[in-house]
């Protein structure tokens, strides 16, 4: 077993025993004595492993040995959501973004009171559930004077719930907990996840590269790779509804990481179908740029790579952390960085701005980093997001989300349906329902909004758009398309399905009456028929 995991283990455990503990008594549980009293000398042992820091993505150093923090990359994996000093990371340079561990939900609880009856539903949901928070969004965007603080988009969106698993789970994980074995505890989470489909789509058994140092690349369409870079796998916060949840969960085995950068451009440099890359985690914002920089330098060289056209950097900071591009303490350095691999390289730079609502661009904080984005880096900046129950299942707040983007310059791009992993159950919307939604939205916009695909499926054989609802031979039917595919021949074709207002998910849909789906039952595309002209 790994050290990290016996981290994990022994965090776990002291927190399940001081959740029935008054909220000021909870930070003495977590002291070396009382884990040592109530978990015993594996308590001891851990309390005395450091937790490292990366200065390189591929070397480690002791924190304890670390002769400037301030330069090195932070990275944490799975003990971001439970290991913590005081519930926030101290080892991280004060001027700078600190993480809201589980811990420190007891904190966040002090300044906002609303938070309180909810303590234990957090924790104990965050078990299971990765989490994390920024204090720029706990205390900026949370509405925590709403009258039920649970039912407001943000909270929701970044704390967890024991309303995400399914009753089955939720009974397994309390029982777990009420029977008081540390051991029987860690089973149960771990038996919990694997059944929450951690790699969903077959990123591992389909996407992967079957080459050993590519252990962070992901090359699914031809003219796209998709890089993780390791220093770049965690978030300024996590979302309760991600879907690539196992990255941050500590489990070497479930995770994509690209420990460095030479093995990535010796592949490109094989396949020059490849226009695209993009970078992605985790979150490649999280990165110190002299770490991004290993990525993104080379490419500053117009005749390095030149079949690479664009660059994509799938991020979430814009709503998480916007300092990152405007006050963080080499906020400069990365916006010249993507300055330079467009005018000097002359690549395409697209900031994928993951924005699921227009209060997250309401505050002056996001508004000086996208002018800075786009005036000083000359990146474009696309948003995209899924449409999730509770968040923003509203045409209006699609309608306002992107009527606001258009106004700030950046490009609505996509809207996605709930992947088949995590807490889908509890997230998803129906795909008749996200339709309406889109459509709706779409009806109340100008022309410029319509840039805006979906609602579409990112599944086993492709991007999957649900492009209408019609009367196909009689039967009411999905009329969809694939916006990508595995088999390009497909991309572009209608196809359809029986219409069933409670479907959600590609793998749902049955064939009309003397039609096939175009994917067989392992969800891989078919052969293409003949085209009709």
């Amino acid at each position: 077993m790994h050290l990290q995991f016996t981290l994990i283990q022994v965090a776990l455990t002291a927190f399940l025993l001081s959740t029935s503990l008054p909220t000021e008594q909870c930070a003495e549980a977590f002291t070396p004595t009382v884990l040592q009293n109530r978990v015993g000398v594996a308590a001891s042992a851990a309390t005395k492993t450091s937790l490292s820091v990366l200065s390189d993505p591929r070397t480690a150093q002791d924190v304890t040995k670390a002769s400037n923090i301030d330069d090195n990359v932070y990275n944490l994996e799975g003990a971001n959501n439970i290991v913590a000093t005081n519930g926030l990371l101290d080892m991280q340079p004060t001027e700078r973004y600190k993480a809201i561990s589980l811990q420190a939900v007891d904190k966040v609880a002090e300044r906002h009171p609303a938070l309180l009856p909810h303590l234990y539903d957090v924790k104990l949901a965050g078990m299971v559930f990765p989490f994390k928070a920024s204090p720029y969004y706990v205390d900026e965007l949370i509405d925590w004077e709403s009258e039920d603080v649970r039912q407001d988009p943000f909270y929701r969106l970044v704390f967890p719930t024991l309303d995400m698993l399914s009753d089955e789970h939720r009974m397994k994980l309390e029982a777990a907990y009420e029977e008081g074995d540390p051991k029987n505890l860690i089973r149960t989470v771990e038996e919990i996840r694997s059944d929450l489909n951690p790699h969903p789509a077959g990123q591992k058994t389909l996407n992967a590269p079957k080459d050993d140092s590519l252990t962070g690349v992901q090359h699914k369409y031809s003219e796209t790779v998709l890089v993780f870079p390791s220093a770049g796998q965690t978030c300024h916060a996590y979302c309760t509804y991600c879907f690539r949840w196992a990255q941050f969960i500590g489990d070497d085995e479930l995770r994509f990481a690209q420990k460095e950068a030479k093995s990535l451009f010796d592949y490109l440099s094989k396949h020059e179908e490849v226009s695209d890359i993009l970078m992605t985690g985790g979150d490649p914002m999280v990165m110190k740029t002299k770490s991004l920089a290993r990525y993104l330098e080379p490419l500053t060289d117009p005749n390095f790579l030149p079949h690479i056209k664009n660059i994509r950097i799938g991020t979430r900071s814009l709503s998480f952390w916007p300092q990152r591009f405007t006050t963080d303490d080499d906020a400069d350095e990365v916006i010249e960085l993507l300055r330079r691999v467009r005018e000097e390289g002359g690549r395409h730079v697209a900031v994928m701005a993951h924005l699921s609502h227009a209060r997250e661009l309401s505050t002056d904080k996001v508004k000086a980093a996208i002018q800075r984005i786009q005036k000083e880096a000359f990146a474009t900046i696309r948003s995209q997001s899924p449409v999730m129950r509770g968040i923003n299942d509203s045409s209006d707040v699609w309608a306002e989300k992107w009527r606001t983007e258009v106004n700030m310059g950046i490009i609505p791009y996509y809207m996605f349906l709930a992947r088949d992993t995590g807490a889908q159950q509890f997230f998803d919307v129906p795909m008749a329902t996200a339709h309406k939604i889109y459509s709706d939205a779409l009806r109340n916009c100008s022309g410029l909004i319509r840039t805006a695909r979906g609602p579409s499926m990112s599944c086993t054989p492709g991007k999957v758009e649900v492009t209408g609802v019609e009367e196909i031979m009689g039967q009411k039917a999905f009329v969809l398309r694939f916006l990508q595919c595995r088999d390009e021949g497909w991309i572009g074709r209608p196809f359809f399905a029986k219409y069933d207002p409670k479907v959600v998910w590609f793998d749902s849909l049955e064939p009309l009456d003397g039609m096939q789906l175009p994917w067989d039952e392992n969800g891989l595309p078919r052969v293409v028929p003949p085209t009709v002209h």
